[in-house]
């Protein structure tokens, strides 16, 4: 009886690109049957020049009609390359592709990470994960790649790697070591609001820098006991093709000793040669990110008064090239080590071993494709911002304070997440309402900000709709053994231990943070 079962769950398992284009087709239905019962809302926001409230009217678009139809035809292309995801991993896998092929990421596992317990490094690589979201997106087109890499050359499942990363990136994403793009994007949201209350009310940049480096590492401990004990059990064992053993015996068995004695002398020239480069290109971005002195500064959008939105701001230059500066890092470094370790010979050499890195990504690619079709559907449809809306408006009219308040919140921010990805959109809508009956509750803007940066993180790696989940999903199956893919539903489950033990951490700190009272930055409380 259970065989049978499982034989007709199987027959309803669809591969990722089939399942996108079915989602589509579903977005579709689902816009026409809520355009007809006319599924609607009103939300506020605050204009910041004049501090007054303005009504917004939206409403579900019908996208199963003509106009529907017209602008999925027409804006297919720039949906794809618009998509985020598509650049950011190209760029990326430039950089990654020429140190890899140099042999700079295999000397580097060989002699760094090898050594290091495997719990160890599962810690390490979610604290980067959960650090990394400082700067937008960037974990996830950089670490995921990385992270196969690894935990692969450290002869453990190159799945449980990806997994970890994304869950790091994904449920970490409101904990950081330090103020960062998120921050500054939100800050003017919550400063505007709050003035609704308070015209004088000021919110600082660090307002939660205490709460999040605490969150940061907490997380990354309970990240660690997650993947290392449940996530395992669910991956099982690895079975390694061919070239993969080939690779690994690289790293791992012993050769001749005449061998070894000069491949070594040559790997820690070629290393030599990395840590100097990559120095060197480090000190000179770090330059670039200071002002006023000789030439620096070029990274900076001067434009703005305050250094952090000058670094972290919407025109950012540093912010918007940081994965391009990752890419040429990895690749500058890569091609040092190569010369210093005489693995490259000419600079043919180096780009078909770069090439044949990426040459698995085809299938990753059409799966971006019909991915961003699907999310840039589901945005025009409105369901996403309708449905935050309504939670924006059942926050207002049940009288709730104190940590029943807090709960609400939470909750609707998290079901939100699921259909709005985006904590500033979110923010938008929510920050006019949640704030000032925060303040009237004793709560303040700045412990409101952080409740969105927890409900934000909570579900953030269990939906499709975040744009950088294709990348999770695709790494998955490009290092998949089995004939089955590994669908979308498969991929959540695997993501779902984390979501639920840190999203329980998430709720429980929070909730005990503000029970204690602690400061949640330098001289900013959870009270007024």
């Amino acid at each position: 009886m259970s065989t049978k079962k499982k034989m007709k769950l199987k027959k309803f398992s669809f591969h990722p690109i089939t399942a996108f284009i079915l989602l589509t087709f579903g977005v579709l239905v689902l816009s026409w049957l809520l355009s007809i019962f006319q599924l609607q809302a009103t939300y506020t926001i605050v204009r910041p020049e004049n501090l007054e409230l303005e009504s917004v009217f939206v409403s579900v678009k019908n996208l199963l009609n003509y106009d529907g139809i017209k602008y999925i035809i027409s804006n297919a292309a720039s949906n794809f390359a618009s998509f985020a995801p598509l650049v950011s991993l190209l760029i990326a896998l430039i950089g990654l592709s020429i140190a890899h092929a140099s042999g700079l990421i295999d000397a580097f596992i060989k002699r760094v990470t090898l050594n290091i317990d495997n719990k160890k490094l599962t810690f390490i690589l979610i604290l980067i994960a959960i650090f990394s979201s400082i700067i937008n997106d960037v974990g996830y087109v950089v670490l995921i790649p990385l992270a196969a890499l690894l935990y692969l050359a450290n002869g453990r499942n190159p799945l449980l790697g990806i997994v970890a990363a994304f869950c790091g990136v994904s449920f970490g994403y409101g904990a950081t070591l330090f103020v960062g793009s998120m921050e500054v994007n939100l800050i003017s949201l919550t400063t505007s609001s709050a003035r609704l209350i308070d015209p004088t009310f000021h919110v600082s940049l660090t307002s939660n820098l205490f709460i999040i480096i605490a969150f940061s590492i907490i997380l990354a401990v309970i990240g660690t006991i997650v993947i290392e004990n449940l996530v395992v059990k669910k991956l099982g064992k690895y079975r390694l093709s061919l070239e993969e053993t080939q690779e690994l015996e690289k790293l791992t068995f012993p050769i001749e000793e005449q061998k070894k004695i000069e491949l070594e002398i040559n790997e820690k020239k070629g290393l030599k040669h990395a840590y100097i480069v990559g120095l060197i290109i480090i000190v000179l971005f770090i330059y670039m990110i200071i002002p006023n002195f000789p030439g620096s500064g070029m990274l900076l959008d001067m434009k703005e008064t305050t250094y952090l939105n000058q670094l972290f701001g919407t025109n950012s230059y540093f912010q918007d090239g940081f994965t391009y500066m990752v890419s040429i890092f990895f690749a500058i470094t890569g091609i040092a080590y190569g010369v210093g370790a005489k693995t490259l010979k000419s600079d043919k050499q180096l780009i078909e071993k770069a090439s044949d890195y990426i040459k698995n990504i085809g299938s990753l690619i059409v799966l971006l494709f019909f991915a961003s079709q699907f999310i840039a559907v589901f945005k025009e449809s409105n369901i996403g911002t309708v449905i935050t809306a309504i939670g924006a408006n059942l926050i207002k009219n049940l009288s709730f304070s104190g940590i029943p308040l807090i709960l609400l919140v939470l909750i609707v921010i998290l079901v939100s997440n699921l259909f709005m990805t985006s904590p500033v959109s979110k923010w938008k809508i929510l920050s006019p309402v949640v704030v000032p009956l925060m303040m009237q509750s004793n709560i303040s803007p700045q412990f409101a900000q952080f409740i969105l940066r927890a409900g934000d993180s909570i579900t953030k790696g269990i939906t499709p709709l975040l744009a950088y989940f294709v990348i999770y999903l695709g790494y998955l199956n490009i290092y998949n053994k089995n004939r089955e893919p590994i669908t979308i539903r498969k991929a959540i489950s695997y993501a779902m231990p984390c979501c639920l033990i840190m999203g329980a951490a998430w709720i429980l700190l929070t909730i005990g943070w503000y029970l204690i009272g602690l400061p949640i930055g330098p001289g900013v409380f959870p009270t007024l």
